[in-house]
């Protein structure tokens, strides 16, 4: 598959239980169905076992090859970054070899026969063993993740009935079949099960109005406390009406469509998975910034989606800024909540004690102070999506989408920002910002002619099962994207 390499070459998955360790920064963590991992390490193991898995499933259906290199060619995606799970026989030698490499039964609703295994510690798609005739240890399917069946179906030019009512949690659909194989596509609004869910008609209007709700608040006023204090209120009476997960997949999905209205790189990027069918089902996570004096506004809006935290980050002195790291397991959400924060902040627990105003704006609180609140004015500063690498970049460069520098190029963690969308600053704001510490006259000047960066996409790759985060070179592209740097050539 050239650029497009799904996966390393397949070697016996027990023939070396070597790891490779990138330690993280907090550990701990509720119990929960979904476990929250802290530290994550590469799982070569787990991914081999996989990969073995998915080599048999292209021999044995020839429409997921042709999937695989379209979705290459087409919109640069690794079609395995898709899996949402595989199906496979059941019995003790495929139950040991997931036991072996990390998987554990989920405890998710199946179907009867059907035993669901997840690895806690890897981005892996899950696995379902399946009682039958089969031979133990055959794959029988993939299942793959969709935003929406109906336009998988109509790109892909299939008939197939949708089981499961319109805009339920869960919905499945069986797109090809075999003699032993089949491919369905999975559309999940918060469900981590695996049985389709038939809801009363009410529940799908319930959520659209809930959508819309979210999408038509008021962002742009002058009192940003009082905005954000309604925006947890908002975001509280979904949790109940909708419940928590689905509160939160509607909040999201309202949220990329608001970045994605403000940045050419998305649009372009979506329009090629549109085409496919697949929308926005590889994203890997969001960034939201926040001035020190929202942060634990910002944090109570998550927590009432079901975010909970997970590692954090901290850019060192120089840089002067931090993260805390979210996730809704049941959503596969991910949140980086930036925000400037000094070595001494970064000890307990910053996200909900409270900051300390302060006179001088480092990258984060400048971003804010230019364009807003990302929870209001501003939106996301980038989400990232998975994509084949190198693929994406060039592809991306062939529709007049220039690429930053990687900032991360570890063999199981390959990231690069798409160059910024530059976004004019009102007058209003600039004058909040004369006098601030750290915010010259040439600055300003600078800001108020050709604006400043506002919005990026992130092309990123992930092997080995591997879902945390390079601290370190995350750090460096915060840096290269402060405001104060001015455009290229300035």
């Amino acid at each position: 598959m050239g650029q497009c390499a799904t996966f390393p070459a397949v070697a016996d998955p027990f023939a070396d239980r070597g790891r490779a360790v990138l330690p993280s920064s907090q550990a701990g963590g509720r119990d929960m169905s979904r476990r929250i991992t802290f530290e994550w390490e590469c799982q070569p193991v787990a991914e081999a076992l996989v990969a073995g898995w998915w080599e048999e499933l292209l021999a044995a259906a020839p429409p997921l090859v042709a999937l695989e290199l379209s979705a290459c060619e087409s919109a640069w995606l690794r079609l395995p970054d898709l899996a949402d799970h595989l199906v496979v026989a059941d019995g003790a030698v495929p139950r040991q070899r997931l036991l072996a490499a990390g998987f554990e039964a989920s405890g998710d609703e199946t179907a009867e026969g059907d035993t669901a295994f997840r690895h806690p510690g890897t981005i892996l798609p899950a696995v379902l063993l399946r009682q039958g005739n089969a031979p133990a240890g055959r794959v029988l399917g993939v299942a793959l993740k969709v935003e929406r069946i109906a336009a998988f179906l109509a790109a892909q030019e299939i008939a197939a009935e949708t089981a499961g009512s319109p805009l339920a949690p869960l919905r499945v659909a069986r797109v090809w079949a075999g003699e032993d194989v089949e491919i369905t596509a999975v559309e999940r609004r918060g469900s981590t099960g695996f049985v389709p869910v038939t809801e009363a008609p009410e529940r799908a209007v319930e959520l659209l109005a809930g959508m819309e709700r979210w999408q038509a608040r008021w962002r742009w006023g002058t009192d940003p406390g009082g905005a954000m204090a309604e925006m947890l209120g908002l975001a509280r009476r979904l949790a109940g009406e909708l419940g928590v997960d689905r509160a939160a997949w509607a909040v999201f999905a309202v949220e990329r469509a608001n970045w994605a209205r403000r940045n050419r790189a998305a649009r372009v990027q979506r329009a090629r998975q549109d085409q496919l069918g697949f929308g926005w089902a590889n994203h890997d996570h969001h960034t939201f910034r926040s001035s020190r004096e929202h942060f634990p506004v910002l944090i109570a809006i998550l927590e009432a989606l079901g975010f909970q935290p997970r590692e954090r980050f901290y850019a060192g002195g120089e840089a002067g800024w931090g993260a805390q790291v979210m996730a809704q397991p049941a959503c596969e959400l991910v949140v980086f909540a930036d925000v400037d924060l000094s070595s001494e902040e970064i000890e307990g627990d910053f996200g909900h004690r409270g900051l300390e105003p302060r006179g001088e704006l480092g990258t984060i609180g400048l971003w804010c102070a230019l364009h807003g609140e990302s929870m209001l004015a501003a939106g996301l500063h980038h989400v990232a999506a998975r994509l084949a690498f190198e693929a994406a970049s060039a592809g991306l460069a062939r529709h007049g989408v220039a690429m930053m520098a990687p900032f991360s190029s570890l063999p199981f963690l390959r990231q690069a920002f798409t160059e910024g969308e530059r976004w004019g600053v009102t007058p209003q704001r600039l004058a909040t910002l004369r006098g601030r510490d750290g915010v010259d006259d040439v600055a300003l000047g600078r800001f108020a002619a050709s604006g400043a960066l506002g919005s990026h996409l992130e092309d990123i790759e992930r092997n080995q099962g591997f879902g945390g985060f390079n601290q370190e070179r995350v750090s460096d592209i915060i840096r290269r994207t402060d405001p104060r740097l001015g455009p290229p050539g300035a």
